[in-house]
């Protein structure tokens, strides 16, 4: 796994500052061959020595201390692996060297690459529509028909001069009417065309809020204040969260709450709907501009609320439909705190990026208020992370306990770290909360052994694993398929995979850790993170080839 450069960072801030290999080697204490061994990255440094050669070279820890490095060193291994770069040859392994000697040049490389999926991905789901869209094919065909009705209806009118007036009649009506349809079917096109990027995803954003949670280590105390004061202001524990939350949200910002239709059930997030036009009510707490949305929820231009319901389906299991009005009741009590921490950010560079940001931190605020953190990491540590336990203790869901044991980063009271990672049937991953050593791939998906995978076998079971990579690091997976939103008979069923992992050490901590036998613990699940970074070459799963260097 990706180990921070930081011999290579001393080496480039030692010569820039114009300071020789025997010199500071003098002044640290050490013989300047070991300081060579150390800026090349031969010899590992830590303690002591490392804090009196970064007060001689002027540098802080925080440079030195490698998370950032790592996640980009990742990011580059994964890019390496790409099929785009296989006739390339490119060796992940000198990622450390790019990061160590030039970060700026690294990072450009990685939004570049970024920005090429993103038009990959655009390109493809575009060719997708018009090649399979039934909408286009029909389309066409009814033009097809327009143009050869209205050509028939012209030759006969041109060429047969002795038609009688009712028929000449009929003939120019069908005219009209063939044009009038072909003139619709040409502007249904032209909108179809106008709003044809709508429904491709752009890959960056996601990405850039990804990185943004890792440089926030997806804990953000000012939101757990403010969330946990709006929740005792509501008075949760004393009455119901669901009437608590309710009575807020239509009595503070004039939203009513109403339920669709059972067969709006697999529709799983709340969302508003223009009503008649009553009176519009004020809403002070939330400071958006014109025409800005809150996660899914659309706000009028003029900072008001104008007969809006939140419309919620009927079917949703109470956990989710809690979850969605906690997390409404967010987007309108902390827009504030939430927009401080997305306009502070100079990770989220564009739009869509800080409004899918917005929401993230709306669901962050949503998690803080329904398992406030010292309760909820106090009962954590006691059931020993016992997910199943948890969710039956606080009545949320499974993929909501998952959740919020990563944001458990508080200065003194953190819980384990825990990676996230959710993947649906075809392997899509949707959401990922990387740990040094463990990257969640971005691009594709990662080893078919890691039981995120298996676990759509058994739906609603737990799977875990004690999982080693090719350099020995170990690493506990627990994960569980569930079912997202509702369905209903002769529907879908809307399945997920949610993994947690933590390294081995922190197994014992937990419940899973009993499972785990001696002789499970010596015999681990032999894994890798992508087929073309795995050195197993005599694995039976492998897909892809290795990437080997020249």
């Amino acid at each position: 796994m990706a180990r921070a450069p930081i011999g290579l960072k001393l080496r480039e801030r030692r010569k820039s500052l114009g300071v020789t290999q025997t010199a500071l080697a003098a002044k640290v204490g050490v013989s300047p061959s070991y300081l060579n061994l150390i800026e090349s990255e031969k010899r590992n440094i830590g303690g002591s020595l490392l804090m009196r050669i970064a007060d001689e070279l002027d540098i802080r820890m925080e440079e030195l201390d490698g998370a950032a490095d790592r996640r980009l060193i990742d990011d580059l291994g994964e890019i390496a692996a790409s099929p785009t770069f296989q006739n390339l040859k490119v060796s992940p392994q000198s990622a450390g060297e790019l990061v160590g000697r030039h970060p700026d040049w690294a990072r450009a490389l990685t939004v570049l690459y970024r920005t090429y999926m993103d038009r990959d991905q655009t390109v493809i789901a575009l060719a997708d529509r018009l090649n399979q869209d039934p909408f286009l094919s029909a389309a066409v065909h009814r033009m097809l028909t327009n143009v050869a009705s209205i050509r028939s209806a012209s030759e006969i009118l041109e060429s047969v001069s002795d038609i009688e007036p009712d028929q000449r009649e009929r003939f120019h009506n069908i005219l009209l009417t063939e044009s009038d349809q072909l003139s619709s079917v040409a502007e249904g096109l032209a909108a179809f065309f106008d709003k044809g990027v709508a429904p491709t995803r752009s890959i960056s954003p996601n990405e850039e809020i990804d990185d943004f949670l890792q440089e926030h280590q997806n804990h953000f105390p000012e939101l757990e204040i403010a969330a946990e004061a709006l929740a005792s202001s509501l008075n949760l524990k004393e009455q119901g969260v669901t009437t608590a939350l309710s009575e807020m949200i239509e009595q503070r910002y004039g939203l009513s709450i109403t339920y669709a239709a059972p067969e709006s059930a697999q529709r799983s997030k709340a969302r508003f709907k223009a009503g008649s036009k009553a009176e519009s009510k004020p809403v002070s707490a939330p400071r958006l501009k014109p025409g800005a949305k809150t996660g899914s929820h659309q706000i009028e231009n003029n900072g008001t609320v104008q007969d809006k319901r939140m419309v919620l389906a009927e079917a949703l299991p109470g956990p989710t439909r809690r979850f969605l009005l906690a997390r409404t009741a967010a987007e309108l009590a902390l827009a504030e705190p939430i927009s401080g921490i997305i306009e502070q950010s100079s990770t989220l560079t564009s739009a869509e990026a800080r409004r899918r940001a917005t929401g993230a931190l709306a669901s962050y605020c949503a998690s803080a208020m329904l398992l406030p953190y010292d309760r909820f990491l106090e009962q954590a540590v006691k059931l020993r992370y016992d997910i199943e336990r948890l969710r039956h203790s606080f009545d949320v869901s499974l993929e909501q306990i998952c959740h919020r044991l990563v944001t458990l980063r508080k200065p003194g009271a953190e819980g384990i770290p825990f990676a996230f990672m959710r993947v649906d049937p075809s392997g899509y991953v949707s959401k990922r909360y990387a740990l040094p050593g463990l990257p969640i791939p971005r691009y594709g998906g990662a080893c078919p052994l890691w039981p995120v995978y298996r676990a759509f076998q058994t739906p609603g079971m737990v799977n875990c694993s004690l999982a080693a990579f090719p350099n020995n690091d170990r690493f506990l997976f627990v994960a569980c398929a569930v079912e997202k939103g509702a369905s209903a008979y002769g529907q879908h069923r809307p399945l997920l995979s949610i993994m947690l992992a933590c390294e081995a050490l922190y197994a014992d901590q937990t419940v899973y850790g009993d499972t785990l036998s001696a002789a499970t613990r010596d015999q681990a699940l032999a894994v890798g993170p992508t087929c073309r970074l795995c050195t197993r070459e005599d694995c039976a799963h492998r897909q892809e080839d290795l990437i080997v260097a020249t």
